[in-house]
């Protein structure tokens, strides 16, 4: 029984949350002591790796999305393959489709999953509560098992050799349909996609005023990542709410987050904990941040700040 990954594309191109999903999922089968599949929907080109096969399923009625054609059609492949688990990037598109189908085989729908873990020789489901104020362990019986993952809390690592594409033949009709499909769901554009950065240098409230925020800027210039924020600073319209990081504003997961005078409240930790190193520079050795950091620097920001970024343009000189 293998671990089926249902990845999520638009006009061809996939939702990187698609390959948080695979690493996920292949989190959870090495658990199982199994191997991943996937499965994408419509017409797509390219390939993918971290499965070991990827089902296309292909149908006119596929091309534009809807919540009965994707259930039908995710239905009869789950069926035929029987995994252990389907596993599914916590989209909108996802929220709109994926309780439905796990309703169909008398599943629940666990979402917005952010662990997983082996306790005592069993699987369990790590998922937030009240915006990350709390955690919940849930474990799961029978098979298969419909798992969402958060977005940022799995990094995505392409590894493996690309998967072997396999058409799956489905048997949809229009009268299985009973909405009409609209254009697909757009966030808002953004100028800036903290979620493609790779190094991201984000600034608090322990700036004081806007005009230190060049101080931080300086900084993440000098490493060339991108700058963002903690709410009380978009708040107070020092920088656009784009940059936002935390429960209200982006999710990220750089391979470096640095933290410049961040307490570390819950709302914020929910959007950058998928960050592999968390730096946190904060001049109070009892703020939150250093429990979640991987390294920290207790001073004053406006000592330390400048002389790390001059530090790191010396050496990159």
């Amino acid at each position: 029984m293998s671990v089926l990954v249902v990845l999520e594309h638009q006009s061809g191109k996939w939702n990187r949350m698609s390959f948080e999903a695979l690493a996920a999922g292949a989190k959870l089968a090495a658990l199982l002591g199994t191997n991943v599949e996937a499965a994408a929907l419509g017409e797509f080109s390219g390939s993918v790796n971290g499965a070991e096969k990827l089902y296309v399923l292909k149908h006119e009625l596929l091309n534009a999305y809807t919540p009965d054609g994707f259930t039908v059609a995710l239905g009869q492949l789950i069926k035929q393959l029987n995994p252990a688990a389907v596993l599914f990037p916590h989209t909108y598109q996802v929220r709109d489709y994926a309780p439905k189908l796990a309703t169909r085989f008398g599943k629940p729908l666990v979402s917005d999953v952010v662990g997983i873990q082996n306790e005592n020789g069993s699987v369990t489901l790590t998922r937030q509560l009240f915006q990350g104020k709390l955690y919940a362990s849930i474990k799961t019986a029978g098979a298969p098992q419909f798992i969402s993952v958060q977005a940022g809390a799995f990094r995505a690592e392409a590894q493996g050799c690309a998967a072997s594409l396999e058409a799956f033949s489905v048997e949809l009709t229009a009268a299985q349909i009973r909405s009409k499909p609209e254009a697909p769901f757009r966030e808002s554009q953004r100028s800036v996609d903290l979620g493609k950065a790779n190094i991201i240098v984000s600034v608090g409230r322990g700036i004081k005023e806007k005009d230190n925020i060049a101080i931080v800027e300086q900084l993440a210039s000098a490493l060339g990542g991108e700058l963002a924020a903690s709410r009380p600073i978009c708040d107070n319209g020092w920088l656009p709410m784009e940059r936002q990081v935390g429960s209200s504003g982006q999710t990220v997961a750089p391979a470096m987050y640095l933290a410049v005078g961040i307490s570390g409240a819950i709302q914020h930790l929910v959007g950058m904990k998928g960050s592999k190193i968390v730096v946190a520079i904060n001049q109070d050795e009892n703020a939150p941040i250093f429990e979640t950091a991987d390294y920290g620097i207790v001073g004053d920001l406006f000592e330390v700040v400048p002389a790390l970024t001059e530090e790191i343009r010396k050496a990159r000189s």
